[in-house]
């Protein structure tokens, strides 16, 4: 009877995977090896190739990169910051960083496209300072703030839960036996850190390469990804066979760097519940 209880209550779990997740997935590889009459074709998927899809997930690529980077050098200090403070300095400051992500995801954007117009609050304060009118709305370096605002903490969370692993009497021991700031940190902190890193890198990188939404409010149009060319053939061209068929190389690019999660975090340090 008990088993039988459990998996009846597994069943609503069941019936949303299949509703939600197999079925959606399911149509999108069908459509993406399809034409419009049902024939099987390959052409959709090849469409990656076309000169003006291979610039926009270039572009792509390279915001992903850019947003990676910049997140994982703001995340590593805050982390040992975090990690240095006391236990219920450590709880509050880390409820800080989640908090922005209670809030809808369009308003915060939406926010900053405000703050980052010619009339903006940082505009303004620039112009307070002598600097002029900087345009930040509409470019490129505004959609990787606008990325990097959002992806920041997931780059921070499993880099502290790495560090937060780390046991005081490795450090003590290894300044005990005359080791400097400088090799605890590149010896004994980074190596031993390194599956939240990785964790870090593909929970920001995934997300940031195939974003549409900041591009869309932050770049104005002007700023095309390839997660912006997916959305207008479904959306606006409501051709779904070649939205699905650069939809599935994406999902190869997303399991590929699941792979590379799983090979150099094998112990889920990274990405462990703290």
């Amino acid at each position: 009877m008990r088993k039988s209880g459990r998996q009846l209550f597994a069943g609503p779990y069941l019936i949303w995977i299949i509703g939600f997740i197999l079925l959606p997935l399911a149509m999108i590889i069908y459509y993406a090896f399809t034409t419009s009459g049902g024939t099987f074709t390959f052409e959709n998927v090849a469409a990656i190739a076309d000169p003006v899809h291979v610039r926009s997930i270039l572009l792509s690529l390279k915001l992903g990169i850019i947003c990676t980077i910049v997140c994982l050098l703001l995340a590593y200090p805050l982390a040992m910051i975090l990690n240095g403070l006391k236990i219920k300095q450590q709880n509050f400051v880390v409820f800080i960083f989640i908090l922005p992500m209670w809030m809808n995801f369009m308003l915060r954007i939406l926010a900053w496209r405000l703050l980052l117009s010619n009339n903006g609050i940082v505009n303004a304060i620039f112009q307070f300072f002598g600097f002029g009118t900087v345009k930040m709305l509409n470019t490129q370096t505004a959609v990787v703030f606008g990325m990097v605002y959002d992806f920041l903490p997931f780059m921070i969370l499993p880099i502290y839960n790495s560090m937060a692993r780390i046991k005081n009497d490795v450090i003590e021991a290894a300044k005990d036996l005359g080791a400097s700031d400088a090799i605890i940190l590149f010896k004994i902190i980074i190596p031993l850190t390194l599956s939240g890193i990785i964790s870090g890198i593909i929970m920001v990188f995934v997300p940031a390469l195939t974003s549409f939404v900041i591009s869309d409010l932050l770049g104005g149009g002007k700023v095309l990804l390839i997660g912006n060319v997916i959305e207008q053939e479904f959306m606006q061209g409501t051709n779904w066979n070649l939205g699905s068929g650069l939809s599935v190389v994406l999902m190869i690019f997303v399991i590929a760097s699941m792979a590379l999660m799983n090979i150099f975090d094998k112990d889920g340090g990274g990405t462990a519940v703290w």
